[in-house]
């Protein structure tokens, strides 16, 4: 087997902040989510096919490496994001960090809503249906007019071959 290949099929993976709260609206939660998907891309953990990064959700189509599970890289990244939101809250607003306040058996603040979305893609038109609904929910939202001038978004690569993150790969197709 080459560990290079891929053995999962992509994942359409969309998580919601708790309460459906506007905690990406500060492009320094952004950047986390930014920073973790460079770091998932950078050690060979998953292949980042599209994203976008809303005031209180997120979309990916990512495909885990050889020896990764889905489950394997949905629970590290929703973890260490979570982990690194609440640091920031704790350093710049921690008024907005006690909304987050939980108190249950196994964390005192909760970040993400539980039960993320994770739908395998088996077929080109199912990928392609959600690279379309990842590319236009900014616009959909009112957050710019055309896909690719929303900046945490993958639509500018597919649309422009331009890629701000350095983290994507081209879908091309079965």
């Amino acid at each position: 087997m080459n560990p290079e290949y891929p053995i999962h099929y992509p994942q359409f993976f969309t998580a919601t902040i708790l309460d459906w709260k506007h905690l990406l609206l500060d492009d320094k939660h952004k950047n986390i989510i930014i920073d973790s998907l460079k770091f998932l891309v950078s050690e060979k953990r998953v292949i980042l096919n599209a994203f976008v990064i809303m005031n209180n959700h997120i979309h990916l189509i990512w495909q885990p490496a050889f020896a990764f599970t889905p489950s394997d890289v949905q629970a590290s990244f929703m973890k260490h994001t979570a982990k690194q939101l609440k640091g920031s809250l704790t350093k710049d607003d921690i008024v907005a960090l006690e909304t987050y306040k939980v108190n249950k058996y196994d964390r005192l603040y909760q970040i993400w809503k539980r039960e993320s979305l994770s739908i395998e893609l088996r077929t080109h038109a199912v990928f392609m249906q959600k690279l379309e609904y990842i590319h236009y929910n900014p616009v959909k939202a009112g957050l710019c007019a055309n896909p690719e001038d929303y900046y945490y978004s993958s639509a500018k690569f597919y649309f422009n071959t331009v890629d701000d993150f350095g983290i994507l790969t081209h879908y091309s197709g079965n």
